[in-house]
């Protein structure tokens, strides 16, 4: 049997993830890719592979998985525990794994995803150039479920001489620096004081293709309805309720409401993190 892993628990809501497909947005299609895609580039450091190989994104922790040969792998993201056998091992290191071995992810402790990248990368075939799954086009791997078997490529290179790499862990506070526009004239100058005056929260509403937020409402200075344009990551749409929602990795392509401002993209894998309750105070980006 050619290297693999055997997937016995996929946990809450695992997917194949790389660094997206960026490049189709003119065809109504999302980028997608790992929502903490720095986590996912160190992930593949550890393990030897090309960052743009793909690996697994696990919400919450809860997967298990079994190695059909000997291979390398690193969790990286939410911090969790992990077992190799009975063996525990750590977040952030290169970790060998004999053949036969069961890899057990446990509960993350802080953050939402976590990050597994194995020497090789998971192999499912790619579509549009991504290995991907797109939760609102459905495009790229299905979600993986209970008894999959992902296959791996080949190893590129062994994984580099470190004895831990350090990441971040999530934060209880976000400040995310922003780019005001395309549409801030829409809305009044207190709005837009508000915006980076107030402190918000991330709501239960958060998933991979945005993240609401609730606290004060931004009122806007032009009523009517706005013809439909063209989204990118981290654009700020603001519903007609007021409540600030953050597009992440699979938004969609066009939006009708307006967009006040646009999160900086070094900022937005911390989004992919942020647990519900967690606060977010939004800076004008210099």
């Amino acid at each position: 049997m050619s290297a693999a892993l055997e997937v016995v628990r996929a946990g809450v809501r695992t997917t194949v993830q790389d660094l997206g497909r960026p490049g189709f947005a003119h065809l109504g299609v999302p980028r997608s890719g790992a929502l903490d895609a720095g986590a996912l580039r160190l992930a593949n450091r550890l393990t030897g592979n090309r960052p743009d190989a793909a690996g697994l994104e696990i919400l919450l922790g809860g997967a298990r998985l079994r190695a059909t040969r000997a291979m390398t792998l690193a969790v990286t993201g939410a911090p969790c525990p992990i077992l190799v056998g009975d063996r525990p091992a750590d977040t952030g290191l290169p970790l060998a794994v004999p053949a036969g071995a069961l890899i057990t992810i446990g509960q993350a402790r802080a953050g939402l995803r976590a990050y597994l990248a194995v020497g090789g990368g998971i192999a499912v075939p790619p579509v549009l150039g991504s290995r991907s799954t797109d939760t609102l086009s459905g495009l790229g791997p299905a979600p993986v479920l209970d008894g999959d078997v992902l296959p791996i490529g080949p190893v590129v290179a062994p994984p580099p001489g470190v004895d831990v790499a350090p990441y971040p862990p999530p934060a209880d506070e976000l400040r995310l620096r922003v780019w005001v526009g395309p549409r801030d004239d829409w809305f009044t100058a207190a709005a837009l004081t508000t915006l980076f005056t107030a402190v918000y929260h991330v709501s239960a509403e958060i998933d991979r293709v945005g993240a609401r937020l609730t606290g004060p409402a931004l009122t806007r200075s032009v009523d009517g309805e706005l013809p439909s344009e063209g989204l990118v990551l981290g654009a700020i749409q603001v519903p007609a309720d007021g409540q600030p929602l953050i597009f992440l990795a699979d938004h969609p392509t066009t939006g009708g409401y307006p967009v006040v401002g646009v999160v900086d993209p070094g900022d937005v894998d911390r989004l992919g993190q942020a647990r519900p309750g967690t606060a977010v105070r939004f800076v004008r980006a210099a």
